[in-house]
């Protein structure tokens, strides 16, 4: 399906500007569509030069109300018309007015009232709405059916005139209130004379108990909010709609605790003063649930943090003890478990200050790998170097990846290069949507004759097995590799070990 730019470039000759205009219509158009209870298509001429002939317009965008049954229920964006065929798309253009068909025009059986809004910027028809009613559903005209189509008038009156929408005006129309949410029309002296029964609820829930209706909106408004700057804040946004300025989203706190959402939009057809527009969405209950997210947020990172200092209290307590030991072996496996007990440690510190449960797995690794070289032996001469990158990755995998890292790190070390041998580890990354792919190889004296992993009972390569298979759920392989030429004439096998992991499941 191509986008509306696509369809714009394929079709027409539009400037930058115009094309930018339609794209702010097309933002704003689903509140015509609700007030209306109709179809919108937006339709632009096919360009000269693709149409030398002429006379063809094409759908390029389309808007069904939430409020009412579609008139067209399956997909018309691309579809084109002749004059012809639909006549009010050229004639609204050349006469830059409203037209309306007589007679009601007959759709795939259904029965639908077709209206041409040509849409003016600066000064120039660049396209033209159709708003296309199903006739088909009966209605009994009702004051809100009466407002709605009202209001739906002056702003397709003003999309006419080219002063709906602004273009300044775009920044939050997919989070501001709905028709459906909440709607109160003002006269021009900002008196409400229309509010619909979501809107009244929002301001019961607000604290005003009466009727809208006769009450003077904006410093009614003014009287129910918290906080006095709130307060000014929305009721200036209502009267500069009534002086013919758009507002954007704004959001207060009621006196009894009721969050709400407002947008004001001026009504000006033909540039005469018609009022305006109030939206208003009770959005209470929304924020009472982000509230309790936050802190549930909150407590999950205050349990990371004070694991961590758990953690490196365990691990002060074991590093104490080994240097109290006589024993070297006992000192080593002491080392060994203070620099398992810190690794962890890091996950859960740089979880306590994650939002949403995830680690940059780069950053920590940058701090836990150069660990490993605290536990072997001091003439150790390797490099440890990385190619690609970890991402970020997911509570679940974290912990239990930096231990397998760190393992495997600290094994090529420890294993590869005896008697302080120089040497190199490498750690090679590549990342796809449904996998990670490590590979940590060494150029050091390679696998011992007859090596198995499923058979190896060194606890290091057992803790990366039981890992990788339960909780990572992935696959480790290690093979022997042929190396680089020693200055002695020999060659060092090296050794590589092969971890993938899934990550589609998880992120």
């Amino acid at each position: 399906m191509s986008t509306l730019s696509d369809l714009l470039a394929e079709n027409t000759g539009l400037s930058g500007e115009a094309a930018d205009h339609l794209q702010t219509v097309v933002a704003e158009w689903q509140l015509l569509a609700d007030l209306s209870f109709a179809d919108f298509l937006l339709w632009v001429a096919v360009s000269e030069e693709l149409q030398p002939d002429g006379g063809d317009y094409v759908c390029v965008a389309h808007a069904r109300p939430t409020t009412a049954p579609t008139a067209h229920p399956e997909d018309v964006v691309g579809s084109r018309f002749t004059v012809a065929e639909h006549p009010q798309l050229a004639k609204a253009s050349r006469e830059v007015r409203i037209c309306r068909e007589e007679d009601p025009h007959w759709y795939r059986d259904l029965p639908m009232r077709r209206e041409a809004i040509p849409v003016v910027f600066g000064g120039t028809v660049i396209a033209v709405l159709s708003r296309e009613t199903n006739l088909a559903a009966s209605r009994v005209p009702s004051p809100l059916e009466i407002a709605y189509l009202g209001s739906a008038g002056d702003l397709c009156q003003m999309i006419v005139d080219g002063t709906f929408p602004s273009p300044g005006n775009q920044t939050d129309t997919h989070t501001s209130p709905r028709v459906g949410d909440g709607l109160i029309r003002l006269d021009p002296t900002g008196t409400v004379v229309f509010a619909s029964p979501n809107g009244l609820s929002a301001y019961h829930r607000m604290g005003h108990e009466s009727d809208l209706v006769g009450q003077r909106l904006a410093p009614l408004t003014r009287s129910l909010i918290r906080d006095p700057f709130d307060a000014t804040e929305v009721s200036h946004r209502i009267i500069e709609a009534l002086d013919g300025k758009p507002s954007s989203r704004t959001e207060a706190d009621s006196r009894r605790g009721a969050v709400v959402l407002f947008r004001a939009l001026p009504l000006r057809p033909a540039g005469q003063a018609a009022g305006a527009l109030v939206l208003v969405r009770d959005v209470t209950e929304v924020k009472r649930r982000d509230r309790a997210l936050l802190s549930k947020d909150a407590t999950i990172r205050e349990i990371h943090h004070r694991v961590k200092n758990n953690l490196q209290t365990v691990a002060a307590l074991l590093r104490l003890q080994s240097r109290r030991t006589s024993s070297e072996e006992a000192r080593l496996a002491l080392g060994e478990s203070v620099r398992r007990v810190s690794s962890i440690a890091m996950v859960h510190e740089a979880l306590s200050i994650s939002v949403d449960e995830r680690v940059d797995l780069d950053k920590l690794l940058d701090n836990v790998l150069p660990m490993v070289g605290e536990v072997a032996t001091a003439e150790s001469q390797v490099g440890l170097s990385r190619k690609g990158s970890f991402g970020i990755v997911v509570a679940e995998i974290a912990t239990p990846l930096v231990m397998v890292l760190a393992e495997l790190v600290q094994n090529a070390i420890e294993h590869a290069f005896p008697g302080g041998r120089p040497g190199k580890v490498e750690l090679e990354v590549e990342r796809s949507a449904r996998w990670l792919d490590v590979v940590i190889r060494d150029n050091g004296r390679g696998l011992p004759s007859g090596f198995s992993l499923e058979r190896s009972d060194g606890l290091g390569l057992q803790i990366v097995r039981t890992l990788v298979e339960s909780e990572l759920r992935g696959s480790l392989s290690l093979r022997g590799m042929r190396g680089e030429q020693e200055e002695t004439g020999g060659r060092r096998a090296g050794t590589e070990a092969a971890l993938r992991i899934p990550l589609s499941r998880r992120l």
